[in-house]
């Protein structure tokens, strides 16, 4: 089994953030770690096709080892949330990963996107 890169501390942090998304939004959010078939772009959009309502989720898909991230939106997640939005999460995120913060940087990214997503309607 591999071993996780997150703490039991981390995991709770990651969990209650992904939580409080759902709930705000409506809108489903999941987190991947590891690694990421390649092409990225599409690897991460074939992970994003597996989850169970993938039109309303938004999947953060992040490859420490490859340095890469991808936000992937469905259908009905990207009329509430442009490129612009998940761009500049994005960057927070890369920007907390660069300084070895791998969970914050989840929680960063998770809270800056359903703040751009906004309530559920």
């Amino acid at each position: 089994m591999a071993q996780s890169p997150f703490t039991t501390r981390q995991l709770l942090r990651i969990d209650e953030a992904l939580r409080v998304a759902d709930r705000s939004t409506g809108l489903t959010f999941s987190i991947y770690v590891g690694e990421i078939t390649e092409p990225v772009r599409k690897g991460a959009e074939d992970l994003h096709a597996q989850l169970a309502r993938p039109a309303s989720s938004v999947l953060i898909a992040v490859s420490p080892e490859q340095r890469q991230l991808e936000i992937v939106t469905g259908s009905l997640a990207r009329r509430r949330l442009a490129d612009r939005d998940c761009k500049l999460a994005a960057l927070s995120m890369a920007a907390a990963f660069g300084g070895g913060d791998l969970a914050g940087g989840i929680v960063i990214g998770l809270a800056q996107l359903a703040d751009h997503a906004g309530r559920a309607s």
